[in-house]
């Protein structure tokens, strides 16, 4: 398994407590953010919501329901890993045919697949959330500076 690029991570891109309903309602509140700082081009809004419709990410774990939103490279300026603790829980549509998921904790992947290795960053963040007590350590964050060095610390634990 690669290494997972942690530094593609900042408290910058730690987001609590947004309020959203579904899939498509998180989008459009993420949109400006990322247009505005430059990670993302105009088409990314359509071109998620597509593929989020074509093939879902909510991943029901055990411990925790989480998704894993991520977009075709064409649509990425700055490659970028995202961490969005929402306020209640957002409803994503299940992976692979898998129930609907209702989301604590969405990891929004905007990577140029083949530079950021996107399926070792997909690998590492499974073996994350199967581990309940990262979980539980990733749930307990209250800062985006705590957040991130959480994540990067069991990231790089699973990785290896």
């Amino acid at each position: 398994m690669g290494k997972v690029d942690t530094s593609l991570m900042g408290p910058e891109l730690v987001f609590f407590d947004i309020e959203a309903t579904d899939s498509a309602d998180l989008f459009a509140k993420l949109e400006p953010i990322y247009l505005e700082r430059g990670l993302v081009r105009e088409s990314w809004i359509d071109a998620i919501n597509k593929r989020e419709d074509a093939y879902p990410t909510g991943l029901p774990f055990d411990a925790i329901g989480v998704a894993i939103p991520h977009v075709e490279p064409e649509h990425i300026v700055k490659p970028y890993i995202a961490i969005i603790r929402p306020k209640g829980t957002v409803r994503f549509r299940g992976m692979g045919g898998m129930p609907d998921t209702d989301a604590e904790l969405i990891i929004n992947l905007g990577l140029l697949a083949h530079a950021e290795d996107q399926v070792a960053v997909l690998q590492a963040l499974m073996n994350v959330f199967m581990s309940e007590e990262a979980v539980n350590d990733l749930l307990a964050q209250t800062t985006a500076e705590g957040m991130v060095a959480s994540m990067t610390k069991w990231c790089q634990e699973y990785a290896e």
